[in-house]
């Protein structure tokens, strides 16, 4: 128990919340002790840590200096690969897929990640601290609990694109993919069940969301279809500018064992094991994947087809026309 609660000590203790009190940012942490994280979501992994009864009995708090205390002491798997995303298109089969291996840490959407990545627009003051507390934040997620670990693949929220820079800046040499579809899919899901960041005002600041009022003004087809075309729009041009990999959902699932495997740090033999986490639907593991694009534009009506049109097509088009020539350029190297 002493090591458990050794105040300089977090092997096997994982991140979950983190936030800001009236004078610093602070840490929530929960104990996994050898947890894989295989579920669709962090957020639903940590859930199940906190059932377990050590941790309904004991809570563990710190300052955000503390992760830095750790990272010297114990410096967990750097990342290995970033996941950036337009939404419902496939990024969390990607993570699905390998976190079946014991090799690979993945991260889907950790909520503390997020809350740091955008610390700077609620407190200006800790921007300059921040690269090297996300560093410190991966470290800690990036810890071997369960001793084969040897790459860490990070899969981002979707409105974290506007903060790829800041990332970049700390880990410029990571290779990242931005994995899109068809916007007029997108649309038709998004109408249908709205994430939170399609409601305006249910997540905190970020420059690739549309002031309150303004969302309020706007048919819900409008919002959705202009704030998938901002999406498209701002990885278009950070896959130009930082050299990012540009992934179409209709790649999936192949292209993970295929022109992905070396981004991605797989070996011949994790690729049966990989592949067959396909066979499942991502976010329901109970029900079988399967494609769902010619069925998503036939629900869609006249209206949102033309809104899709007008803001987000052409983002789409030279997209395609990126990933294309990163093809290419990928043939003719081999």
């Amino acid at each position: 128990m002493d090591r458990l609660m050794d105040r300089t000590d977090y092997r096997d203790w994982l991140p979950i919340r983190f936030w800001r009190d009236a004078q610093r940012w602070r840490l929530d942490w929960a104990r996994f002790g050898d947890q894989p994280l295989r579920e669709p979501f962090f957020r639903d992994s940590a859930e199940v840590a906190l059932k377990r009864p050590f941790n309904l009995a004991f809570r563990r708090q710190t300052d955000a200096d503390a992760l830095l205390d750790w990272q010297a002491a114990s410096p967990g798997v750097e990342p290995t690969a970033f996941i950036f995303h337009a939404s419902r298109c496939g990024s969390t089969l990607i993570t699905r897929m390998l976190s079946r291996l014991d090799s690979h840490v993945v991260l889907s959407e950790p909520p503390p990640f997020d809350a740091l990545l955008r610390a700077h627009y609620v407190d200006p003051a800790i921007a300059a601290r921040q690269p090297a507390l996300l560093a410190a934040l991966l470290s800690a997620y990036g810890q071997r609990r369960r001793g084969a670990e040897r790459a860490l693949v990070v899969k981002l929220d979707a409105w974290n694109l506007c903060e790829l820079p800041l990332l970049r800046a700390r880990f410029p040499a990571t290779p990242w993919i931005f994995l899109y579809r068809h916007p007029l899919e997108i649309a038709v899901s998004q109408l249908r069940s709205p994430a939170t960041y399609m409601v305006p005002g249910m997540i905190a600041a970020s420059p690739l969301l549309f002031p309150l009022q303004e969302g309020l003004m706007m048919s819900r087809p409008e919002l959705v279809a202009r704030t998938v075309g901002r999406i498209l729009a701002a990885g278009l041009a950070h896959c130009r500018q930082y050299g990012g990999i540009a992934v179409n959902y209709e790649e999936l699932p192949d292209v993970v064992g295929g022109r992905l495997a070396g981004l991605f740090g797989l070996a011949e033999a994790d690729l049966p094991s990989v592949l067959d986490g396909a066979r499942q639907h991502a976010k329901n593991p109970v029900q079988a994947f399967e494609p769902d694009r010619e069925a998503k534009r036939r629900a869609a009506d006249p209206a949102t087809r033309e809104l899709v049109e007008r803001w987000a097509e052409a983002p789409y088009a030279e997209l395609e026309a990126l990933r294309e020539a990163q093809k290419a350029d990928a043939r003719t190297a081999a």
